[in-house]
């Protein structure tokens, strides 16, 4: 019965502390960890106390308010109380940090276990492709990377890295080398050579797919389907298909089962590997390697959500649906389709990539054909401002039935807002006409942060990238576009992440033109898409009357209200500025975010002095009571430990708001 009281006065002690403590420690304080750390001060301290004072007492005999007001039971609980809040800072401060597909920390609930175990595998993985990175001679070969003649051997180095650590390293280098803009020759050629081997999913897995995809059986949707993929890649497979409802013959895109576990593994070791080589080299920080490593993930994240496919395909060919250049998509059976599986349309074609033996079989125009795709590319980026990002030859076919275009594969699209697309046309005008000034007024529309621009010396620099193209038959739109980069990077700016996105996809989308009709020149077709495009909004008034009548009802219906009560707060503005009471200037406190941000960091500068002015005063009472004789040193003893203990209170609170705060922070 003794035993049993004890054990409930320990078990309100710990129920007592986890509340106190919780609230001295502030609010969002994670449960598991609370709880963690409640359960091990009681323990430790217990046993503490036990071991060096309670087993040489009678406590057993003692009663219970004896007990609760004895000096050492004050003494035991304060120091539960301290050592319950220190193991949660400890907990707090090596909580594995996850972070997402832009340096974000994931806030996952997994118990912290699990986060540990999990942490304790990602590092394990990230030092073998270290371990991979040095055998490879990769962090030597990054001390002479400002050296030209040393390229080959850092992307051989680089490439077999990448290749030997297998997975989403590879589809990563596959990735790099499209990316000419920014590496050398060397570079794009090595890792244009890196190559995933992917073995199908069985039979069995297909089915599963399908089934747990469908709701039900496979056989109720399609009348056939071939367990033989036509390909199958690191992310997914394809497969034939018929179906039942009207026997049309459709292509299943299936997910792979693995990819996701592969994606939480692998994409956070790819950015903290990205990571550990910007550190250790210059030429990587500038180029902005781990950035290039982020902006991968977050791409790869969305492409294995066939939903974000989905949507992207149903936008450009509702986009699409009235434009003079006939390019055919795919129609999607969205009933059928998921996050996991898409079911679309087949179509008889033949990839371009196959070359102009494809032309003459079909009897097809080369010129005629490309230069349907590159006004239909014109048209996505110019006018609805979402566009096919990946136009390589593998994701345009030509129809067998018509020699049309088809585009496929809407995993990658981009968007240009209004300003982009604006500036993006004056950029095609201004290189047609040779005119510095009209490019130089479509980059700031195409860029971040131009506030500090010297425009003479912006314009003389467009002025020597002009001359470098004056004069020869073709404009060379990959040098262009190169140079473009550079001039943009050396002034220190940089492009919206769309543009850069655009500027990339005209790059491979100028490629591909040239697998079609090698003696094809996009810019001189541009000229001619521009002028079109300025004629028909000139002419659209007269075109599309019924529709420029309703978007001016409905500009009109905004602007009236305002003019009508202009002329009212234009009176008030005279009446205001005659009587002196307009007073300009600039309240940082007029920002919410500033005032909140500015309101925090006060309060705990105000958390902070008092708990130093606690253990500081404490302190000195403590030593004055050294050479006190009297009874009264009790009295200052105790209230310099009390002061010692509330200063240890506010600063572990400070110390969890700040380590929270840091692993918030994006930039961990």
């Amino acid at each position: 019965m003794v035993y049993a009281i004890l054990l409930l006065e320990v078990l309100l002690i710990t129920v007592f502390i986890y509340f106190v403590s919780g609230r001295l420690m502030g609010a969002q304080v994670n449960f598991t960890k609370r709880v963690l750390s409640v359960v091990l001060g009681v323990s430790l301290t217990t046993f503490v106390y036990w071991y060096s004072y309670l087993r040489y007492t009678d406590y057993l005999s003692e009663s219970v308010l004896n007990t609760a007001t004895d000096v050492s039971t004050i003494v035991w609980v304060g120091s539960i109380l301290l050592i319950s809040m220190l193991l949660y800072l400890l907990f707090e401060l090596f909580d594995p940090i996850e972070l997402g597909a832009k340096g974000e920390r994931i806030t996952g609930r997994k118990f912290i276990f699990k986060r540990l175990q999990h942490q304790w595998r990602r590092q394990k993985r990230l030092r073998e492709v270290v371990e991979i990175a040095l055998r490879n001679g990769i962090s030597r070969a990054l001390k002479y990377a400002r050296h030209r003649e040393n390229d080959r051997e850092l992307a051989i180095a680089f490439r077999d890295t990448l290749e030997q650590s297998g997975g989403i390293f590879i589809k990563f280098g596959q990735v790099l080398s499209t990316r000419t803009e920014l590496f050398p020759p060397a570079f794009v050629e090595e890792l244009g050579t890196l190559q995933q081997r992917v073995k199908p999913l069985p039979n069995s897995q297909v089915q599963d797919i399908l089934e747990k995809s469908l709701g039900g059986r496979f056989e109720e949707v399609f009348s056939s389907f071939d367990m033989e993929p036509l390909a199958a890649a690191s992310i997914g497979q394809v497969h034939k298909a018929v179906l039942k409802k009207d026997n049309r013959h459709v292509v299943v895109k299936l997910l792979r089962p693995e990819i996701k576990r592969i994606m939480r593994d692998d994409l956070n070791i790819l950015v903290e590997f990205a990571e550990w080589v910007s550190n250790r080299s210059t030429w990587a920080e500038n180029l902005g390697f781990r950035e290039l490593a982020i902006g991968f993930a977050a791409g790869l994240r969305e492409e294995i959500n066939f939903n974000i496919e989905i949507r992207n395909t149903i936008q450009i060919t509702n986009a699409m649906k009235n434009s003079p250049y006939q390019v055919r998509i795919p129609h999607v059976y969205t009933e059928y389709s998921s996050d996991k599986l898409i079911v679309m349309e087949y179509v008889e074609g033949k990839s371009i990539a196959q070359g102009s033996r494809v032309f003459h079989q079909f009897g097809g125009n080369e010129k005629d054909f490309a230069r349907t795709v590159l006004f239909s590319f014109f048209e996505q980026m110019l006018d609805s401002g979402i566009f096919h990002a990946d136009p390589h030859p593998g994701n345009i076919f030509i129809d067998e039935q018509d020699g049309k275009p088809i585009l496929l594969d809407f995993g990658a699209v981009g968007r240009l807002a209004s300003p982009q697309q604006e500036g993006l046309s004056l950029f095609i005008i201004g290189v047609q006409q040779g005119d510095a000034s009209v490019i130089y007024d479509s980059i700031m529309l195409l860029v971040e942060d131009n506030q500090q621009i010297d425009r003479h010396r912006f314009e003389q620099a467009i002025g020597q990238i002009l001359l470098k193209i004056s004069y020869v038959h073709r404009i060379p739109t990959t040098e262009l576009i190169h140079s473009l980069f550079d001039l943009v990077r050396d002034f220190g700016l940089s492009f919206y992440p769309s543009v850069g996105t655009a500027l990339r996809s005209l790059i491979t989308l100028d490629g591909t033109l040239h697998t079609i009709d090698p003696t094809f020149d996009m810019f001189t077709e541009a000229k001619t898409f521009a002028q079109k495009y300025k004629s028909d909004f000139l002419k659209k008034p007269f075109k599309e009357p019924k529709a420029v009548k309703e978007r001016l009802e409905s500009e009109l219906a905004l602007v009236i209200p305002e003019l009508v009560r202009l002329p009212k707060r234009l009176d008030r503005l005279v009446e205001r500025v005659e009587s002196g009471k307009i007073i300009l200037h600039h309240d940082v406190f007029s920002d919410r975010h500033n005032a909140n941000f500015i309101t925090q960091m006060f309060s705990r500068l105000v958390l902070l002095l008092t708990g130093i002015t606690f253990g500081l005063i404490s302190s000195a009472l403590l030593a004055i009571a050294q050479f006190i004789n009297t009874a009264y040193a009790v009295y200052l003893n105790t209230a310099a430990y009390t002061g010692l203990f509330l200063c240890v209170i506010l600063l572990v609170r400070l110390s969890v708001q700040a380590i929270r705060d840091m692993k918030r922070s994006n930039d961990i």
